[in-house]
């Protein structure tokens, strides 16, 4: 992915949360990552395994699918998201797959891309 320091990156289905935590480490202190999910387990997975990435402002972890995916009041959209075995987004539930390209355009900045996996290097996806 090309991602740069200070960038705003959201994570859809972050799991245990070892690709935000290693995107965290890229975007440096700038920059920015939320991890999100739809399992509870996974959140509580990805909380314990980065505290020093949470405390220190660097990440955020929340517990959303990513078709109920909303921007916040007063928070700043993304500059990219990128998701790795989500089901919603790689072609295995069309209809979530819809209703999540539709949130994650509303999430991201104007020309803001969507990585999915299915390759070597992720591939893009279009977004509406």
């Amino acid at each position: 992915m090309p991602l740069r320091p200070g960038m705003r990156v959201l994570e859809v289905g972050c799991g245990p949360g070892v690709a935000a935590r290693a995107v965290a480490t890229r975007v440096g202190p700038d920059g920015f990552v939320l991890a999100t999910d739809r399992s509870a387990t996974a959140v509580a997975q990805c909380e314990a395994g980065s505290a020093q990435e949470l405390a220190a402002g660097l990440m955020a972890v929340r517990l959303v699918a990513a078709e109920d995916l909303a921007l916040r009041d007063g928070e700043a959209p993304y500059d990219l998201a990128f998701a790795v075995r989500v089901g919603a987004l790689d072609g295995r539930h069309p209809d979530a797959g819809r209703r999540a390209r539709a949130r994650l355009a509303e999430v991201l900045v104007p020309g803001g891309v969507l990585y999915v996996d299915g390759g070597d290097p992720l591939r893009a996806v279009p977004l509406p």
